[in-house]
């Protein structure tokens, strides 16, 4: 056995030695001093109280209590590794279950799969989809992810790791869902943030002006300027997006001193994943298979020198220490580059397998019901952009 798949063997044992694995990264914007991050919808009084659009707190940094406004939290960090694993499954280099979604629209065909689902195993599109026809929860595989309890996860583990590894919860269906707890957290912070300002607008080429009538329909009706119309008749032309859109005040950015990355995949959490009547051995061989996958996702997804979190958020790598976490403090710091985990993780999938608990590693396709299939179809070829989006 290598060395890393060892000591993440004997790091989940039953005499375990360390609390967690810890990452630390130093970034610095990639141009200048300035990031954006995300923003947050402002209702009309909070946006006349001069209320910021970002999320800014403070936290201890290195002993010193420090102002700070997020970048990315944890559930986005968990989906920029689900994604960085989905890349890496797509191109080869991990095996990993996955379930597929394929939906048939007036656009082309659209793929979803369960590294993407907002709610992993749990989710409204497996639930609502066919399997051969039949509905999902009522399939062999279905049932099988509706068994998963805290006595037994192995259903999880043979067909949803990721559910293990960054939580989820069975919300939607009747009954009393289990919920798994985050095993695996991640957050980007920009220190010091100073928020900036900025104008924003739009110029057209032509100088377009006049009114629309009718901006909802494709075929939209130009009137001049000058003519009279009904107010709720007329329509400005930057709704159909032509003419001049005079700057305004948009969302201006932060300058920072850096930006922070802290991973942390506890052990403890890892420890107390239980897998029914498996035996002790094949069970710890399990959670350090899973601790392997996690430390695969982390680096297939920040292991390069530089990171894009979104427009204007381009970060480069100053700094970095992995490390298992002793008590008292302690820290035992380690390197492992993404082909070096992927590597470690297969290693330990498959003597997990000869122990008898078998992680999948095909793909099983599933089609929308007809009531999901007409949404899906709605909302690619026909809704509006001003459509309100729902609930997250």
């Amino acid at each position: 056995m290598g060395e890393l798949a060892q000591r993440l063997l004997e790091a989940v044992g039953p005499e375990r030695e360390y609390a967690g694995i810890a990452v630390s990264s130093q970034y610095r914007p990639a141009s200048g001093d300035k990031v954006f991050p995300p923003s947050f919808p402002l209702s009309e009084s909070e946006k006349k109280r001069g209320v910021s659009p970002y999320l800014s707190e403070k936290r201890w940094v290195e002993g010193e209590l420090c102002d700070v406004v997020v970048l990315d939290q944890p559930p986005s960090q968990a989906n920029r590794m689900e994604m960085a694993l989905l890349e890496a499954r797509d191109a080869g280099q991990i095996a990993l279950p996955l379930f597929e979604l394929q939906a048939e629209t007036s656009w082309g065909p659209l793929r979803l799969t369960s590294l993407e689902f907002p709610h992993r195993f749990a989710d409204a599109y497996l639930r609502d989809s066919l399997l051969e026809g039949k509905p999902f929860d009522s399939s062999e595989v279905g049932k099988r992810l509706r068994s998963v309890s805290a006595r037994d996860v192995r259903p999880l583990f043979e067909r949803s790791p990721e559910s293990l590894l960054f939580g989820a919860w069975d919300s939607h269906r009747k009954g009393r869902g289990v919920k798994l707890a985050r095993l695996y957290s991640s957050s980007m912070v920009g220190l010091n943030p100073v928020e900036g300002k900025r104008k924003g607008g739009r110029m057209d080429p032509f100088n377009l002006t006049g009114a629309v009538r009718d901006s909802t329909v494709e075929d939209w009706e130009f009137v001049a300027t000058g003519a009279k119309l009904k107010k709720k008749e007329g329509e400005k032309l930057s709704e159909t997006g032509h003419g001049n859109i005079a700057p305004g005040d948009v969302h201006g950015g932060v300058a920072i001193t850096e930006a922070r990355r802290m991973g942390w995949l506890s052990l403890s959490g890892v420890g107390q994943l239980r897998f029914g009547d498996a035996s002790p051995q094949a069970a710890q061989l399990a959670r350090a298979t899973l601790a392997a996958l996690a430390l695969a996702g982390d680096r297939l997804a920040f292991g390069a020198p530089s990171v894009w979190l979104r427009s204007g958020c381009d970060l480069i790598r100053g700094s970095e220490v992995m490390a298992f976490d002793r008590d008292g403090q302690q820290q035992e710091a380690f390197t492992v580059s993404a082909a070096e985990a992927v590597s470690c993780f297969h290693e330990l999938r498959e003597r997990t397998a000869e122990a008898g608990i078998t992680m999948a590693g095909d793909t099983i396709t599933v089609t929308p019901k007809k009531a999901l299939a007409e949404a899906i179809e709605y909302a690619t070829t026909r809704a509006g952009a001003d459509e309100d989006a729902g609930e997250e």
